[in-house]
């Protein structure tokens, strides 16, 4: 099983961007999925989750700008991120809980840099 993050970029205060997850591999179920992010200095702090009933759960300091949502026909999860601060400049990581014919483990994307700066 693969997770692979995509949509990361350099954004002015204030701007969009919307984060993609793949998930792929010999995948049964996923349950719930999330988006980390982990600032230069800082520990890897859970942003927003989604379970697969779509019940969603975020960081109070996102509350309001950024939008979690997931496709489970495509096996994938988005974060649509706006009104973006200077703060939420991080490497943002995707998670999900994936049952395999084998297991059912939890699974880490590479991350994706999001850099907000004028």
């Amino acid at each position: 099983v693969q997770l692979q993050a995509s949509g990361g970029g350099l954004v002015p205060p204030g701007g969009s961007l919307r984060l993609s997850c793949a998930a792929s591999g010999s995948i049964v179920s996923i349950n719930a999925m999330s988006w980390y992010r982990q600032a230069p200095g800082k520990q890897r702090e859970l942003v927003a989750g989604i379970t697969s009933g779509g019940s969603t759960n975020y960081a109070d300091s996102v509350k309001g700008r950024f939008t979690i949502s997931r496709d489970n026909a495509k096996n994938m999860v988005y974060l649509q991120m706006n009104s973006l601060k200077p703060e939420d400049t991080a490497v943002y990581y995707c998670n999900s809980v994936i049952r395999t014919r084998v297991r059912v483990g939890e699974y880490w994307g590479q991350g994706t840099q999001v850099t907000v700066s004028s």
